[in-house]
């Protein structure tokens, strides 16, 4: 059986605040920590996978360009996808059982949740899927189940477990932290946390095996609509119509080629 790892790090046990994420806070030693925060529940989440009886592991770093974590930090027993893989958001996801967005954030606006935004907090401000208010969680369910994946699991914090409540009622949730504003979290022990991931990541990959968690999927093409932080941006592919300046849409065929649409 094969279980896609997909790790970010806005929701990684122990990240509290942007200071971890972005160099532009001038703590170049949390940023450190972090990459370490990131491993350690990585190689949770491997833990309960094979526990479970997965027998193939890919684990894909998908903060930013990739190149948080390094080969020597992820557990030997799952194969690891760093760097970009142009034109895939999930490289060699095909044949998998089943998808774990692990250190997932809430979308972007969500009130209290840490770290909260929508693929870029400098760039978009709001998306839109068929008319429906759309975070990644969402947007990566949507193109797993474009690949025939379901998501399994998900962990973050309380507001990013609750979005996956909505999109996702079959996916195990994994609650690592409290939000209580975009930059301030309770966080439990990293003992609690990983033993936790690994509890849950086990769970969720025996649902997988039992085929009990439904894709996420959508009929027919459908309709992406994205508004950006700063006005006049224009995109350089046609395809997207311009609502106001700030605000553009388009029509794809699935959402993986809408999110990979240039601007």
């Amino acid at each position: 059986m094969k279980i896609y790892i997909m790790t970010d790090l806005e929701g990684i046990s122990g990240v509290s605040s942007a200071s971890y994420i972005s160099a532009s806070w001038n703590r170049p030693d949390l940023i450190a920590e972090a990459r370490k925060y990131m491993a350690g529940d990585i190689n949770a989440c491997v833990e309960g996978c094979v526990r479970a009886g997965a027998g193939e592991i890919l684990v894909k770093d998908c903060h930013g360009g990739g190149f948080n974590v390094t080969r020597a930090m992820v557990d030997g027993r799952a194969d690891f996808i760093d760097g970009n893989t142009p034109g895939e958001r999930f490289a060699d996801i095909d044949g998998a059982a089943g998808l774990i967005l692990l250190g997932y954030h809430a979308k972007a606006g969500t009130a209290g949740a840490v770290c909260e935004h929508t693929m870029s907090s400098a760039g978009w401000q709001n998306a839109w899927v068929n008319g429906r208010s759309i975070g990644e969680i969402g947007i990566d369910a949507y193109i797993a189940g474009e690949h025939g994946v379901p998501v399994i699991m998900v962990s973050g914090d309380d507001k990013a477990c609750a979005e996956a409540a909505e999109w996702l009622p079959d996916a195990v949730t994994c609650q690592v932290k409290k939000g209580f504003s975009c930059n301030g979290a309770r966080m439990p022990s990293f003992e609690t946390t990983r033993a936790l991931i690994t509890a849950k990541a086990e769970e969720a990959v025996r649902k997988a095996a039992a085929g009990t968690c439904a894709l996420l999927t959508h009929d027919g093409p459908l309709t992406f609509k994205l508004e950006l932080v700063s006005r006049g941006r224009l995109p350089v592919n046609p395809a997207y119509r311009h609502l106001d300046a700030r605000t553009w849409e388009l029509d794809a065929e699935t959402m993986e080629k809408a999110l990979f649409f240039n601007w």
